[in-house]
Formats: C-alpha cells, structure tokens, sequence
C-alpha cells in the first residue's frame, strides 16, 4: 500500500522554494525557514503565487510530487504536472460508467450513503463528547438523517439521490450551530455562505472544503482517473466532479471536525480573521497556519480502515478510495464500497 506522506504548504508571501542536494528549502529573507527531505514530501501547496525554482519545477514533475497553487482563500487556480500517468482504459471505462444513469446512480448512491451515515457519526460524537449539554435537537436531527438512509435505499434515479443527498445536508447543518460549544459570541452558524463566506464559520469551512477537494483530486490522478468526470457531481466545465464526489465521504469526518475542534478548545480567535465593510470574512495568516497544521495532525492520525481492515492514517483515505474506486470501474469489485465511519 501507498505510504502517507506530507504535504508542505506555504503561505508567506516573501517565500522562495528551491532545491538543495535532495531537500526542498523554503526562504525567508534570504535565511533558510524551512528544509525536508524530498522523499517525505508528496504534494507542495503553495497559496497565492510563490516564486521557487525551475529546476524544484522539473524535479517535482519529473517526480510526480505534485505542485498547486491556490488563492489565499483556498480557491484552486493551476498546477503543474508532468508527463500524463495512468490507464487509458481505466478512464475509457470511466466515461462509459459516467454515461450510464444506472452506473452512475449506483456509484452515486453509494457515496451519499455514506456521506450521510458520517454526518450522523458525527452528530452522535457530539452527544457522546457533550452528554452535559442539551442534545434534545441533535438527536432528532440523527433520526431524520436514519430516514433518509432508509428513503435512499429506494432512490432509483440521480436526481432522487440528489435530492435526498441536499435535503440530510441542509438537515445536518440546520444544528451545526449546536456543534459550537465555545466562543459563541465570535463563532456561529446560521447559514453556509461560499463566494464569499460571511461569518468565521463558513470562512474556515469553506477553506478545509477546498483543501480536502485538493487531496481527492491529487488521489483520484495518481490513480489514473479523470477527476473532471464525476458520477454524483455531473461534467461542468472547468469543475472535478469526480474529486467532489469523493470528498463527499470525508467532509464531516476529516473538515468539519478538524474546524469544530479548533473553535471548541479555542485554539483559533476572532482576531485571526479579517471582517470586510461588505460583511465579506477572510482568514488571515495566523489562521490559515493553524487549521493547516490542525488539518496535517489529523492527516496523521491511525485508524483501521472498515472495509480493508489495515491499519493506515486519516491523510491514506482519499488515495484508498480512489484505489477502491479504480478497482470497481475495472470490474475487480462488485460494487464501490466507500468510506463510512465504524
């Protein structure tokens, strides 16, 4: 199996990344900040556009370590590859599955399941960490979020999917609020605002989202699969369907966790965020570092995978599900068993 590696990501906006013997070196006013081994470096993700040299440039490429640029804010805006890998029947496959409502529902199906059961595993975490506070909505929250496991069973059509994958979302965050233990008064949840977030809530959330949606799409192309071509997420131009699909299963479990524990144990303030005129709420530096180095320490984290039964960390699961992914659209599974909390 694939062994978890780090990924190293920069923020300082005087940062230069170049190469020294076999180390990548990360500078700072012409001193050395940082320096590590490139073999324990799989991804380099840098926010805003930092300068490195060309030669780290073709290294990287020439070594499938991959490289992103991200705005400050997370958004996704290139990255740099090297010669294209992977199974072209693999993705010929893919396309035909893609193509077939009944592929596609079944994959899809599947994925929401999922994603629904690890919202409820979070929801009763909660109960379980905070018996001492009311849970009175939390729990009926966790028995709509049961029936509609039991209404999808039936689902026999994207669309119904669709349907019943938005209606546990908006269920689940209607006492996301709840979730919030701490710092009431400077952290909150009334709505999921996007473009652009307009709380500290949903800045960090949206922020994890796309860091989590980087992850599945470096996993599904070190596999070899289209990750524009989705089955639960339909072909939109310029949009990873099949990286949002598979982030699906991990949004409660690795994102909204990692973000409710930096709030609830007070490790982020109101002060590492930067609240606009128009109400528009950005992270600042000392918050984008810490949900990074949050969100690594739970990358790090061993688990028992349910399905494989190995042991392997929580950063292992999206390279694990695209591996489960690719084996079923080859015809080696039955069905794609995706990832869903024990």
């Amino acid at each position: 199996m694939k062994k978890h590696l780090n990924t190293l990501y920069v923020t300082s906006p005087d940062a230069f990344l170049r190469k020294e013997g076999m180390t990548f070196v990360v500078m700072l006013d012409n001193k050395k900040a940082f320096q590590a081994p490139v073999h324990t470096i799989e991804n380099i993700v840098l926010f805003g556009y930092k300068a490195m040299s060309p030669s780290l440039m073709a290294f990287c490429a020439e070594n499938n370590i991959g490289i992103s640029f991200l705005s400050m804010n997370g958004k996704f805006l290139a990255k740099v590859v090297g010669k294209q890998s992977g199974n072209v029947l693999l993705r010929k496959q893919q396309y035909k599955f893609s193509d077939s409502d009944k592929e596609s529902s079944a994959i899809a199906k599947n994925i929401v399941a999922a994603k629904i059961k690890n919202m409820r595993s979070t929801l009763q975490r909660h109960i379980r960490n905070h018996g001492d506070l009311p849970t009175g909505d939390i729990q009926k929250t966790i028995d709509k979020l049961k029936r509609s496991l039991l209404l999808l069973v039936k689902a026999d059509n994207l669309d119904s999917i669709r349907g019943y994958e938005g209606e546990a979302s908006a269920c689940y965050f209607s006492n996301f609020d709840n979730l919030i233990v701490s710092q009431k008064e400077d952290f909150f949840y009334k709505k999921r605002s996007k473009r652009p977030p307009l709380d500290r809530v949903n800045a960090l959330l949206s922020f994890l989202y796309s860091i989590l949606a980087h992850d599945c799409r470096s996993s599904l192309e070190t596999t070899g699969l289209d990750v524009q071509v989705g089955f639960l997420h339909r072909l939109r131009s310029g949009r990873p369907g099949l990286a949002l699909d598979l982030m699906e299963e991990f949004r409660s479990y690795i994102a909204d966790r990692v973000v409710l524990n930096l709030i609830n144990l007070k490790k982020i303030k109101a002060s590492d965020f930067d609240v606009l005129e128009t109400g528009e709420t950005r992270m600042n530096d000392s918050s984008r570092k810490m949900l990074l180095q949050s969100y690594q320490q739970r990358k790090d984290e061993i688990i028992t995978h349910p399905f494989l039964g190995e042991k392997t960390t929580i950063g292992m699961l999206p390279h694990i599900q695209a591996q489960l992914m690719a084996r079923y659209i080859r015809g080696d599974m039955e069905q794609y068993t995706p990832f869903i909390v024990r």
